[in-house]
């Protein structure tokens, strides 16, 4: 009879338990069902960092539009002429700008007409 020794198994059944931790039923108890639920968490996690950013992006640009529709420009044309005058503003500083301190947005749209 030879005596099995578990040790690597053992220590990656842990960390399969260990990052599993929090989800529910056979998901979390079996290795199997575990392994399967991370591989696809993981996998929409990565995804979703990209939707993310892509998300992200759609709410700058549609409140600069909506900023820009105030002053009697469209979003388009704001752009345009932001980078014709090379000010390097990018969408998410502008949004802010834009929602935080209107004042200083009129200012921005001043400039660039």
């Amino acid at each position: 009879m030879v005596r099995v020794k578990r040790g690597v198994l053992k220590s990656k059944h842990k960390k399969i338990r260990r990052l599993t931790k929090g989800y529910r039923t056979i998901r979390r108890t079996r290795i199997k069902k575990g392994r399967e639920a991370l591989l696809k968490a993981l996998s929409q996690a990565y995804a979703h960092r990209r939707t993310k950013k892509r998300a992200f992006r759609q709410l700058w640009i549609v409140r600069l539009s909506a900023a820009a529709r105030e002053q009697g420009l469209r979003y388009s044309e704001l752009i345009k002429k932001l980078k014709d005058r090379q000010i390097q503003l990018d969408r998410k500083i502008l949004a802010q700008i834009a929602a935080e301190q209107p004042d200083a947005f009129r200012a921005i749209i001043q400039e660039i007409e």
